[in-house]
């Protein structure tokens, strides 16, 4: 499968160094609005083509796969434009500023019976499926309460610190908080309550997110730019809990007693960055003729980015051109 990247900055590398390392999947272009920082890209990580401009990558009909690595604030253009050039798409997360766009993006992509999914990387990670059996055994009872946390000290990025460019922490990391606690308790949300602490900027610099489920389930989320966390995610049942290190990219899950002994650890197979378990997804989607990749069907893209809308409503932070 022959995959262009939208972009060269930091994300773009892991991407094509993952690339580089698999058999099933090749780095065949790069674009960016600067042929210079595409030929040093391209260079860099030998990509066959380098382009000095995204749509030059669009009308390349020999791509059958782009990944947009853009800010978010470009997701929504960039994804429509790709699509227009009849090109597949794995765009990076948060898939968009909002509900609206996203639900526009995958309007546009029906209709013109292409694929396109959000890469929310641990979505296709097989430590989710892990966890997922864990839970179904019944090994700490039933689920009722989960805490996640993911902050970075990544304030000084100017794009995360930006309105114009969709910054804040809710769509940066927020959102893996925001799916970690769907993939336990799913998206039958009963109540969302809110807080956050806002830059100067306008951005949400750090926030907290208490989701109340119809079942009498919580889940208690955080995300920060400003702060380093342990990155954990803590599921507590009625026999037990588990704790997943790093739900960023699980790197290990262990399993607790209603005796807070230690029942069963898993750990993180190998891999070579993590994005290549989203590639493969698409590849198949895409040799079955699919629109959507059944590890992030658009309903749950759609479902988080309402979610994001309804937190942002609370706090009364708007992107702009945002009614």
């Amino acid at each position: 499968m022959r995959v262009g990247i939208l972009s060269t900055g930091n994300i773009a590398g892991v991407m094509a160094e993952t690339l580089n390392g698999m058999k099933e999947a090749e780095l065949y272009g790069v674009a960016s609005r600067s042929i210079e920082k595409a030929q040093a890209f391209a260079g860099k990580f030998g990509a066959s083509k380098a382009y000095g401009s995204y749509e030059e990558l669009a009308a390349d009909e020999q791509v059958d796969l782009v990944y947009v690595a853009t800010p978010m604030s470009e997701h929504y253009e960039n994804v429509n434009m790709l699509l227009n050039y009849g090109r597949n798409v794995l765009c990076e997360k948060s898939f968009a500023l909002n509900e609206k766009q996203a639900a526009e993006m995958f309007a546009l992509a029906k209709k013109k019976k292409l694929l396109l999914t959000e890469a929310i990387w641990v979505r296709y990670m097989p430590m989710w499926k892990t966890l997922k059996e864990v839970l179904e055994s019944g090994a700490i009872g039933k689920p009722m309460t989960v805490t996640a946390n993911l902050c970075y000290l990544i304030d000084q990025v100017p794009r995360l610190m930006s309105l114009e460019l969709g910054g804040g922490a809710l769509l940066d990391v927020g959102v893996y908080v925001m799916n970690f606690a769907s993939l336990i308790f799913g998206d039958e949300i009963e109540k969302i309550t809110s807080t956050a602490v806002m830059t100067d900027t306008g951005v949400d610099a750090q926030n907290s997110i208490t989701l109340t489920y119809p079942g009498g389930e919580m889940a208690v989320l955080n995300s920060s730019l400003r702060v380093l966390s342990d990155r954990k995610g803590i599921i507590y049942g009625t026999k037990g809990y588990v704790i997943v290190e790093n739900i960023n990219n699980f790197e290990s899950i262990t399993v607790y007693d209603e005796n807070r002994e230690v029942k069963a650890v898993y750990k993180q197979p190998k891999q070579i960055t993590g994005y290549e378990y989203e590639v493969l997804a698409c590849k198949a989607a895409i040799e079955d003729g699919m629109l959507e990749c059944p590890e992030m069907p658009h309903k749950e893209t759609l479902e988080i980015m309402r979610q994001m809308d309804a937190v942002r409503k609370q706090w009364g932070m708007r992107y702009p051109g945002e009614e």
